[in-house]
């Protein structure tokens, strides 16, 4: 993270939240002084005053980056708390179906815009968010919002903001589909005799374990997938019914997906 500027400038963080809660103490964590921090929240949690950041306090004159990190619903009346400082920050936007023309439109055309997609696993430093920027946003604020989003995980650069849709329905809705195949998995074990308790922590761990494989291992999914496949065994009868063209996974998350990406669209409008 480059301290120094934002030591220097600071950081506003409009909405401290789940999620601008985790990423607050994901930088705090870094290194990041508190006292560079500014948070903007009508209820903030006792926690911030005792981290030392200033809260609901005057802004800095020239942010080095400003955080826009309430829920879309509540943006028309927060932004107002922030435009003044449009020209001479940078934002970056958290919020779902936001679009920067949204953003643009409040704040004004000179206003440099990041938008983001984070996921709720940056809560453990293993999220995933995607970043794209208006044409105000140079290369250096691109780079200052990829260290600030990399103390809680990884990021990747869209080509197109179009393309934030789906982003949002396979990243930002995925850790929800994940979470209920922890449900279903489990309550599958329960229906053949585990006990709940058994088959929830056989569930988790198993999910876990095997993201964490997915993510960490030289092969792919795939590989993966086939190397944990004997013929004619357990996990083959498994696949058999989870693989099927018209009933298994592949048709059934392609249309979850698809829904995702669709509200997602209809939320930017």
């Amino acid at each position: 993270m480059n301290q120094d500027e934002i030591s220097e400038r600071g950081l506003v963080l409009l909405g401290c939240g789940k999620m601008g809660g985790a990423m607050l103490k994901g930088w705090l964590a870094g290194g990041l002084p508190a006292a560079s921090v500014w948070v903007i929240d009508p209820a903030p949690a006792p926690w911030l005053t005792e981290a030392g950041v200033r809260v609901n306090e005057e802004l800095p004159e020239a942010p080095a980056m400003t955080i826009l990190a309430v829920k879309p619903q509540m943006m028309g009346d927060a932004l107002p708390q922030v435009a003044a400082l449009s020209g001479r920050t940078v934002f970056l936007s958290i919020a779902a179906g936001t679009t920067i023309a949204t953003l643009e439109a409040e704040l004004g055309g000179e206003a440099a815009v990041i938008r983001a997609m984070p996921n709720t696993p940056a809560a453990v430093g293993r999220g995933i968010t995607a970043i794209i920027g208006n044409q105000a946003v140079d290369e250096g604020a691109l780079s200052l919002a990829e260290d600030l989003l990399g103390a809680v995980g990884q990021t990747v650069r869209l080509d197109d903001e179009a393309q934030m849709d789906a982003v949002t329905a396979v990243s930002g809705s995925g850790p929800a589909y994940v979470f209920h195949l922890i449900e279903v998995l489990a309550a599958a074990g329960e229906a053949e005799g585990l006990t709940p308790e058994l088959a929830m922590a056989l569930a988790r761990a198993t999910v876990g374990g095997a993201g964490v494989l997915a993510e960490e291992a030289d092969e792919t999914p795939s590989e993966l997938r086939v190397n944990v496949t004997s013929p004619g065994g357990t996990t083959q009868a498994a696949l058999e019914v989870l693989m099927d063209a018209e009933t298994g996974f592949p048709p059934l998350l392609k249309r979850a997906v698809a829904a995702a990406a669709r509200r997602s669209r209809e939320l930017g409008q």
